[in-house]
């Protein structure tokens, strides 16, 4: 297992713009696909966006294609989720999570390692 450690979350309003950041350590960074999450109060945990592991494919919840971005540097064991034009209904905690699988997966349950989690709000 790896340990991550998400950073950058925060309050913005609607239309807005934030970057999250995602600091790996702990096993060798490039052998692991990344996936984003993110839980509202009351709901259930969901998908928000996944990057394989050379960063060349990356797939999206339909709710952010187009506002989200997921990125990784693996150099500096990162990987990162650019947020544009933010909406109310993106509050949320968001977390990093790690796969030692091939693929790309959209399924929580398919990764083994898990951040503490960044809360994000966004105001109207």
């Amino acid at each position: 297992q790896v340990q991550l450690v998400e950073s950058g979350g925060g309050l913005v309003q609607a239309g807005g713009s934030l970057r999250l950041s995602c600091a790996v350590s702990g096993r060798t960074f490039r052998n692991y696909a990344m996936g984003w999450f993110r839980q509202a109060p009351g709901k259930e945990r969901e998908f928000v966006g996944a990057i394989s592991r050379s960063g060349s494919s990356t797939t999206y919840q339909d709710s952010v294609k187009g506002r989200f971005t997921i990125s990784r540097d693996n150099a500096k064991n990162t990987v990162y989720l650019q947020m544009n034009s933010l909406k109310p209904e993106d509050t949320a905690t968001y977390y990093c999570a790690a796969t030692g699988g091939t693929y790309i997966d959209t399924r929580p349950d398919a990764y083994d390692s898990w951040g503490q989690g960044t809360q994000l709000t966004v105001s109207s």
